[in-house]
């Protein structure tokens, strides 16, 4: 026969408040660090859906607008920026307002091990870390994108794209012109991300420095918009901040990030490399 377990505070302790339908062992979480609910990102719970909870801000957000992280066999917290790794899933919001301020207050250890229930390694670089390593998957997806034939570099083929309708986004340098960028899309409504640099560009189209690129509709183009608005919102305020002004249509107004299929060793659309349409020496 199973016995009642009870629950009874320590002598000399005063007895917490509770309600009448209070399970037996409510008395024993801490009031300041609630007990982890069902939906908390630490929950053996297996990932579904499309949205995820922030492990900081505790507010529910598409995956897309979030960061993954998971434990390595040592509990140091590493990121998943393809979502792709095996464990449990640990998910921040791509915010560099929200890891700088968790982390200047001594928080961020504290939010990553109440979610692997458990100690947890946070390296200090990991802000920095997070920026490169989406700048570099931003720079590693355009190129799957030009070797696919879905997108072109420089302002006469790009502009060609634009006035045949071909194009459904625009991917600028980051220290581009905003009249150039107008030139070239000639009051047509497109998105425009600009999470690269002139050289981060042109380092994809093999060439010294590239400002405009305009890439075809679909879904490379959504996973492109996607990962802008990670990059951007990653960068911390300031002056000349890459990524800045990423997804932004040319009237001003926000752009949406689109979902996108995902390749399975990428996170990324699967889609064929034909290499074609593609001209990496003029434009």
């Amino acid at each position: 026969m199973r016995r009642a377990v009870t629950t009874e505070p320590a002598p000399g302790a005063e007895a917490p408040d509770l309600p009448p339908d209070a399970p037996p062992d409510a008395a024993l979480a801490p009031p300041d660090d609630p007990a982890p609910r069902e939906d908390d990102p630490g929950d053996d719970a297996e990932e579904r859906g499309p949205w995820r909870r922030c492990v900081v801000t505790r507010a529910r957000l598409p995956k897309e607008q979030m960061i993954r992280f998971v434990l390595s066999p040592d509990r140091v917290v590493i990121p998943d920026l393809a979502a792709r790794l095996p464990g449990r899933g640990i998910w921040l919001s791509a915010r560099g307002d929200v890891l700088e301020k968790a982390r200047v207050q001594g928080k961020l250890v504290g939010y990553f091990a109440r979610a692997a229930r458990g100690p947890v390694t946070v390296q200090p670089d990991l802000p920095d870390t997070l920026r490169a390593g989406l700048s570099r998957r931003f720079a590693e997806l355009l190129g799957l994108t030009r070797r696919a034939g879905q997108a072109v570099a420089g302002f006469q083929k790009a502009r060609e794209w634009v006035r045949d309708g071909r194009a459904g986004l625009i991917v600028q340098a980051a220290d581009g012109s905003e009249d150039e960028r107008a030139r070239l899309l000639g009051g047509r409504d497109l998105p425009v991300v600009a999470p690269l640099d002139a050289a981060s560009l042109g380092a994809v189209f093999g060439r010294e420095h590239a400002v405009h690129v305009a890439v075809t509709p679909g879904r490379l183009a959504d996973a492109l918009r996607a990962e802008a608005g990670r990059i951007a919102g990653m960068a911390l305020p300031g002056p000349a901040s890459p990524g800045g002004a990423a997804d932004r249509r040319h009237d001003g107004s926000p752009g949406g990030a689109g979902g996108a299929g995902d390749d399975k060793r990428t996170g990324w659309p699967d889609v064929p490399a034909n290499g074609q349409g593609v001209d990496e020496r003029t434009g």
